[in-house]
């Protein structure tokens, strides 16, 4: 190993290790007894460590995550069964007018999420969505269906003619070249599109908090909320929640990392 490439590695392991304190914090945290979360000098490491937080956890946020997951996989679902017949129509059938839904939807993407929030609060009021879980999936799926639809129609683009022309040759129609020639060949941009959509559902806290305060169901964002009162703050509860709602987003990112990875990059490179 070269002189440079030590110090590449060293400033590499370095900002690694910066990068990571804070998730390495949260698991202290979250095994430190409520009396020693106030010692000076703090605990780097959790000598007398309690499980509290995450008995918590288990007796008190079990049906937040569910709700998560629920309102998680209703997000992905609706998000690909709109942005994928979209990209396609982008991408192939070359509607009129194509080019100014594009624009649109890039400048969706940098609506704030509580302007959209505040939309969504003054529309489910009359519509009688408040603090619904379908309420939840639908704003949700909003701020993923831009990205899909964007992500969908630069993969689908890069499909050679040719194949459907194929297809359509032998009798297909529109909807089965869709179905049955394009999809699977989107197979690593759709995972791509779920990931986020499903990443961004899970993590959702403004959403959550401004159209599902009051609702039977709470996502876990808002379970982790309120366990901050007024006098007292379950720092240990807090963090060992933290650490079981990362644990499906991690575990999604390691298995489809391969998938995002072709997805993301999908379109970008043309023959």
């Amino acid at each position: 190993m070269t002189h440079h490439s030590r110090w590449r590695t060293a400033i590499g392991v370095v900002l690694t290790a910066i990068m990571l304190f804070p998730v390495y914090w949260m698991v202290n945290v979250s095994f430190t007894k409520t009396s020693d979360m106030r010692a000076d000098p703090p605990h780097w490491f959790p000598w007398d460590p309690t499980f509290e937080g995450y008995q918590a956890v288990f007796r008190q946020q079990l049906p937040a995550l569910g709700t998560s997951l629920i309102i998680g996989l209703g997000t992905v679902v609706l998000t690909v069964l709109i942005a994928a017949p979209a990209g396609y129509s982008l991408a192939k059938l070359r509607p009129r007018g194509a080019g100014t839904l594009n624009f649109v939807l890039l400048v969706v993407q940098m609506i704030p999420a509580v302007v959209m929030a505040m939309g969504f609060y003054a529309i489910y009021l009359k519509a009688g969505l408040l603090n619904t879980v379908w309420g939840l999936i639908v704003a949700d799926s909003t701020v993923a269906v831009p990205f899909g639809v964007l992500l969908f129609t630069a993969f689908m683009s890069g499909i050679p003619n040719e194949l459907m022309q194929a297809a359509r040759i032998d009798g297909a129609g529109t909807w089965r070249v869709f179905r049955s020639i394009v999809m699977p060949i989107s197979r690593n941009s759709a995972i791509t599109v779920s990931l986020f959509a499903f990443l961004w559902a899970w993590s959702d806290f403004i959403f959550a908090s401004t159209l599902n305060r009051n609702g039977a169901l709470i996502p876990i964002t808002l379970g982790i909320y309120k366990y901050i009162g007024n006098n007292t703050t379950e720092w240990n509860s807090i963090m060992a929640t933290a650490v079981i709602a990362s644990i499906p987003a991690a575990i999604l990112l390691v298995v489809a990392q391969r998938y995002v990875a072709a997805g993301v990059v999908a379109g970008a490179i043309k023959d």
